[in-house]
């Protein structure tokens, strides 16, 4: 048999329970302080895991700039790749305008002294610096600097085609962020429009001969040019559109598929801005343009690729209907909690060359980069915390069931455009 406990107490009753005494509360009251000072503590610790690593990450790239000056060029490269994906996914203002000047000067030198992918990379720094830095003095002083020489290497025919190519785009971005003046502006734009021109098919006919990377060259400065041209006043879009919208449709002929594309889109563009100063605007060489859009749009030239064609036919039909309605493709892009809707050719033409340089960081830019909400008329910044942030997103469940119910809505759509085989058996 099992041995039966023994119990507490005389008698084998139970003990008397104790009340509770001044000692057992100074305990528990410890303990109660104790693990506020854990918790307290554990932020602590957080905060300051937080701040090293800050430390760290501005140490690096105190590195990589004091590495843009050194003698082997693969180090210097590997610096000016390390800054520009620092500055494409991060907001530095505060430590990027101290030093400003330092990176400005070393940017000058790699441009002048560098050989073809280093100049590509301080080209693309340049413009990153520019939009750390915003529409200011700070960035107007960079600009300074910079401008002559991405001139003198875009104007140099001896200067290597890549750097050249980089210089193109990086001017033009570099104008928009940081030039106060309109009228170097409109010089700017004849830089570009001397180089563009060169690939213009002649009025009888003749092509030029022109390489295809003189042609991405050409590419780069139409592509600067109408950039520009967005924040030119209604007096100088009347003026370019009676010297350039009977030539540009040339640039339509090109063998190049991303010039043609270009061109296509410029033309779409300047529609767009001229249509807005004159309502009533009326382009003599409408019919032969749009027969020509027409053709682009529905392409099926054997000797070129498909993927080309397949590009080339989604764009030319978008450009076809803003020559023809003045309309526009309409495109959501969202980011965080926000979204911005890209609603003009204007606004395409704006993000585009933006999400050139800065990427995958894009979106985080639109969050947290003033300028660039500036830019795009979004406000100040949302700053919201992960607590509301997680509170604000839709459970797993929710968006399976959401994702179900669209995947069998458009799966009844399809099923009736498909063609229904039915099985003929023989007799």
């Amino acid at each position: 048999m099992p041995r039966t406990k023994k119990r507490s107490g005389r008698g084998g009753q139970q003990g008397n329970v104790q009340p509770f005494s001044d000692e057992d509360a100074s305990i528990e009251t410890l303990s109660h302080c104790s693990s506020l000072s854990e918790g307290t503590s554990a932020a602590e610790e957080a905060g300051e895991a937080e701040e090293m690593a800050q430390e760290d990450f501005q140490y690096k790239l105190k590195v990589y700039i004091d590495s843009t000056v050194d003698k082997s060029a693969k180090t210097r490269q590997g610096a000016l790749d390390g800054l520009k994906t620092a500055m494409a996914t991060k907001i530095l203002y505060e430590f990027i305008c101290e030093r400003r000047m330092t990176i400005t000067d070393s940017i000058e030198r790699c441009l002048k002294k560098g050989k073809g992918v280093e100049q590509c990379a301080a080209a693309s720094l340049a413009c990153l610096l520019c939009i750390q830095l915003g529409s200011g003095i700070e960035s107007e002083e960079v600009f300074k600097t910079l401008k002559p020489v991405f001139k003198t290497i875009l104007n140099d025919g001896a200067a290597n085609i890549q750097a050249r190519q980089a210089c193109a785009t990086s001017l033009g971005l570099c104008t928009l962020v940081a030039e106060d003046d309109i009228m170097d502006v409109y010089a700017t734009m004849e830089s570009f429009e001397s180089l563009f021109t060169h690939s213009y098919v002649r009025e009888d006919g003749c092509r030029p001969s022109v390489n295809p990377q003189t042609t991405q060259l050409h590419t780069n400065a139409l592509l600067s040019w109408a950039l520009l041209l967005t924040i030119c006043t209604g007096s100088h879009i009347r003026a370019i559109a009676q010297k350039h919208l009977s030539k540009l449709p040339r640039l339509l002929e090109n063998d190049d598929v991303n010039m043609r594309i270009a061109a296509g889109e410029t033309i779409a563009l300047l529609f767009e801005l001229i249509r807005d100063v004159d309502p009533e605007f009326d382009y003599d060489g409408w019919e032969p343009l749009c027969e020509k859009l027409n053709a682009l749009a529905t392409d099926c030239n054997k000797h070129r690729a498909k993927t080309d064609k397949r590009k080339q036919r989604s764009v030319f039909r978008d450009v076809l209907k803003a020559v023809e309605e003045g309309d526009f493709q309409s495109e959501t892009i969202r980011f965080g909690t926000e979204r911005m809707v890209i609603d003009s050719w204007v606004r395409k033409r704006t993000y585009d060359t933006f999400r050139e340089f800065v990427g995958s960081g894009m979106n985080y830019h639109l969050q947290a980069n003033e300028f660039i909400r500036d830019v795009f008329e979004l406000g100040p910044p949302m700053f919201i915390d992960s607590a509301a942030l997680k509170a604000m997103k839709s459970s797993r469940l929710e968006r399976h069931l959401y994702n179900a119910a669209a995947f069998k809505a458009r799966t009844k759509a399809r099923n009736k455009f498909r063609d229904k085989r039915v099985d003929v058996g023989e007799f």
